[in-house]
């Protein structure tokens, strides 16, 4: 694990993959630890994922189909599809903020995922999963506003790293289809990420044969973190 090696990591129990038949495991960081960008940010670099509190990498025991993903920002070209969404995109205004508890944010995540995700996990949503999901207080998360004029119309979750940024998750109007909000909240993070000088926009896991995860590789060119080293996928 190289630099994370002296870090302290344990081996959750053994349960049912979310998205494979599979049995599921993970590697985590000891929730107790210490945290900042730089040492998330070699978790990072060695394939790990925040949800909340937790750091973690998947660690399965006879399963590797989960695979840690990024977009080299500098060498992203957006394609003409990509370029629309851009274009309407730029209507919005975006503002950062620190993670916080609104109401005016929890009515929109809970709109998503009643519409998005009635067949998930998250399903029903409720004050308590938001806040330990998404505004767990950490020193590199932000909130980022998508709104049209004062209309909220999406949420970007993001860690800020040393070397890139990390969208951990974006909740957004579902009735709302002009803006294709999902693809517009990557794209805008993978602009912002070329703006701060950061060479990486670090988009979680994909599994090939998952469709639900798709979506991801329609961001090219794309790393894929096999092997314990990243390469062009």
């Amino acid at each position: 694990m190289n630099n994370s090696q002296k870090l302290p990591l344990f081996l959750t129990q053994v349960q049912t993959c979310s998205y494979l038949e599979e049995e599921s495991q993970s590697l985590c960081l000891d929730p107790q630890a210490p945290i900042n960008a730089s040492i998330f940010s070699v978790l990072s670099e060695q394939g790990f994922r925040r949800s909340g509190q937790f750091i973690y990498r998947p660690h399965c025991p006879a399963c590797n189909a989960c695979v840690p993903v990024r977009v080299p920002v500098a060498s992203f070209t957006p394609n003409k599809q990509q370029q629309r969404v851009l274009k309407r995109g730029a209507q919005l205004t975006v503002t950062e903020h620190q993670p916080r508890f609104t109401y005016e944010y929890f009515k929109l995540y809970q709109r998503y995922i009643e519409q998005r995700h009635a067949d998930g996990e998250m399903y029903p949503a409720n004050i308590e999963q938001f806040q330990s999901f998404l505004s767990y207080p950490l020193p590199f998360a932000r909130f980022f506003e998508f709104r049209l004029k004062q209309r909220l119309l999406a949420v970007a979750v993001t860690d800020v790293l040393d070397d890139g940024l990390s969208a951990v998750y974006s909740f957004f109007e579902p009735e709302e289809k002009y803006f294709s909000l999902g693809r517009y909240a990557i794209l805008w993070q993978i602009a912002h990420a070329q703006q701060l000088g950061l060479t990486h926009l670090y988009l979680g896991y994909w599994i090939k044969d998952c469709a639900k995860m798709n979506y991801k590789t329609q961001y090219q060119p794309i790393e894929g973190f096999i092997d314990e080293q990243w390469q062009r996928l």
